[in-house]
């Protein structure tokens, strides 16, 4: 089986899941497996900590990127692997245990995705996910308030100290080198489309 892998980046907040739930549900019944960034977090109790004792998951070094780098030549030599979804310590929420398939089309999204050699040499297409840093305060406010139970003064000590330092030095560096760039500033949704109508030349 020939494989295609095609990464997806951008800052926090920029619309990575958006994008990525959009086009999942267009290609809902074709052979295509996505991998998240967020389940290869190493565990809390590994990650580091700012001078003022916060845990920041902002780094590279929070990923377990040679965890990921082996599923994905695990998939690309037809091998299914079996996943447990990270859930950032949340208590009000379950992880659930999944399995990725080995697929011809795997999209890979994450911060740091193009920020590890060894990864990046791997994609065939590079997508960058973009967003004026307003709107992407607003987004991650939101998020973590909803999805991952932080409080309001700890989302924003967290975006002024570790999310907009790491996106500076290790995200938006590969702004540059992206095949496609999204403009996420309301919506994706014609991204989505161009991204799905490429797809469909290679089933």
């Amino acid at each position: 089986m020939k494989f295609m892998i095609i990464g997806v980046s951008g800052g926090s907040g920029s619309g990575k899941s958006r994008f990525l739930n959009l086009l999942k549900e267009k290609l809902v019944d074709k052979p295509v497996t996505f991998i998240s960034q967020d389940d290869y977090y190493h565990p809390r109790e590994q990650q580091e900590v700012d001078e003022n004792g916060i845990v920041n998951f902002d780094l590279p070094s929070s990923i377990d990127k040679n965890l990921l780098l082996d599923d994905l030549k695990k998939l690309t030599s037809g091998k299914s692997v079996t996943k447990k979804e990270y859930t950032f310590n949340n208590d009000l929420k379950e992880a659930k245990e999944f399995i990725l398939q080995p697929n011809p089309i795997i999209i890979v999204e994450g911060l740091f995705v193009y920020h590890f050699p060894a990864l990046r040499k791997l994609y065939n297409l590079k997508l960058f996910v973009d967003a004026p840093d307003n709107v992407k305060l607003i987004r991650r406010i939101k998020r973590d308030q909803q999805e991952r139970n932080y409080p309001l003064d700890d989302v924003l000590y967290r975006y002024e100290h570790h999310v907009m330092p790491a996106f500076e030095k290790y995200i938006k560096p590969y702004l540059s080198e992206a095949d496609l760039i999204i403009n996420n500033h309301t919506d994706c949704i014609n991204a989505v489309d161009i991204l799905t109508a490429y797809l469909a030349t290679k089933w």
